[in-house]
């Protein structure tokens, strides 16, 4: 079934990614990337979340260290992948895209779609697809990602996560 391949899928499509984002330039000799924005191809490595939870009497884990990669590919877009340890106390494997068109004072704004898994309530612990609203800062090599991680009945528990990211190399 392809959902237990996500892992291999966005590794792979990071693997990919150079590739993807090879220079095209126009007359004008500024890049552009497929999605219009001004092209990229820049490494980052990205922590754990710190999660602020909704629902305060749950006792929920709001310490989710782990590890991933970010693969941003142009101003609006970057595809991700990782691991950390979740709210429900469980490792949880992540992949996905970053598409986040708007900005204002250099914050971007857009959302996440992709594949997460390891939450025991939302599909026995396997994997689900998610779009989730976020935020992502970035100076020179250092980058804050925040998402707002919508309640889902009691099967997903609701926050405010903060992701840090460090540039690797572009």
């Amino acid at each position: 079934m392809i959902l237990k391949n996500l892992p291999a899928l966005g590794l792979a499509l990071l693997a990919c990614a150079p590739a993807l984002a090879e220079n095209v330039t126009t007359p004008d000799t500024t890049a552009t990337a497929f999605d219009g924005s001004e092209k990229r191809s820049q490494v980052w490595l990205t922590s754990g979340f710190l999660t602020h939870h909704f629902q305060r009497d749950k006792h929920l884990n709001g310490n989710n260290p782990g590890l991933g990669m970010e693969y941003r590919l142009s101003e609006y877009s970057a595809f991700t992948a990782g691991r950390f340890f979740n709210s429900d106390r469980q490792h949880s494997k992540y992949v996905g895209m970053y598409y986040q068109p708007l900005s204002y004072a250099g914050v971007r704004f857009g959302a996440v779609v992709g594949g997460f898994d390891g939450y025991p309530k939302m599909r026995g612990g396997g994997w689900f697809l998610a779009a989730i609203p976020t935020a992502t800062f970035e100076y020179q090599r250092v980058g804050v990602n925040v998402a707002i991680v919508p309640t889902y009945k009691d099967r997903l528990h609701g926050g405010i996560s903060m992701q840090l990211k460090l540039k690797l190399f572009e």
